[in-house]
């Protein structure tokens, strides 16, 4: 891998600031605001994802910085209106990881990683807690911003934290045929639209149980589907016209492969 020379953070800083110049600015970026990076800005952490899933890492370099300048664009922005720019937000960060790890920077000890994390969702409550005029309950901050499957295994492991879970696997699993019976007998598209997310919620749950990250694992079922069926392409070419047997047939023979 070519590794491209260092350079240091000031010159992104320099970069952004001159695409944002009101008289010599580039036109694409002037017009940007906050909501319209925002997409930009997922799809970068995405991209981050995807170079660590395919541990490619000259295609992670790269996304990095994708995501880096999605930082200095928003913190320009803030800059501009004189809310804060990037070294406030560096700033915050460093307080938060100095707060939220007392094990290191203080004198709360922790001798294993649970205690940490029981540490960490401590502290994150309290401040929670001392942010006026937010939802301060168990299940505020989690972004709904968030993949629905992600968000629906958050939400399930802070009311876990209260007990409010099932014991065991057996709960969800029982949910499960239970909402899919519900499913089959809906008899409108809004009310069968509410039984699938029922159902989709419950399937998080009981992957929650068996220790299993339901995005990360619908993930990983996305990218074995899209190798199986590229597999089926190279081995027949084009695809149209063909009839079920046929095209189960070209799956089967891709499973073997893939």
């Amino acid at each position: 891998m070519t590794k491209p020379a260092p350079r240091p953070l000031d010159d992104l800083i320099a970069i952004m600031a001159r695409l944002r110049d009101p008289q010599h600015g580039c036109p694409w970026d002037l017009a940007q605001n906050f909501a319209t990076i925002a997409p930009y800005t997922l799809e970068e952490a995405y991209e981050v994802a995807d170079a660590i899933a395919r541990d490619d890492m000259e295609f992670l370099l790269d996304e990095l910085g994708d995501l880096l300048l999605q930082v200095v664009f928003h913190a320009r922005m803030a800059e501009e209106t004189q809310a804060f720019d990037l070294s406030h937000v560096i700033g915050a960060i460093c307080e938060k990881m100095e707060r939220r790890h007392p094990h290191i920077f203080g004198d709360t000890p922790a001798d294993d990683a649970d205690a940490v994390v029981a540490n960490w969702e401590t502290i994150k409550a309290a401040e929670r807690a001392e942010k006026g005029g937010q939802q301060t309950g168990l299940l505020s901050g989690i972004a709904l911003a968030l993949p629905s499957l992600l968000r629906a295994y958050k939400l399930q492991k802070r009311a876990s934290r209260m007990g409010f879970d099932w014991p065991d696997a057996a709960g969800p699993k029982a949910k499960i045929l239970e909402e899919l019976a519900e499913v089959e007998s809906a008899t409108t598209d809004q009310h069968r639209e509410e039984e699938i997310g029922d159902l989709l919620f419950s399937v998080v749950n009981y992957a929650r149980h068996l220790g299993v990250e339901p995005e990360q694992a619908l993930r990983a079922a996305n990218t074995k589907f899209e190798r199986r069926f590229r597999a089926m392409e190279r081995a027949q070419g084009d695809l149209d016209g063909l009839d079920a047997v046929a095209l189960e047939r070209l799956w089967e023979d891709a499973k073997k492969q893939v």
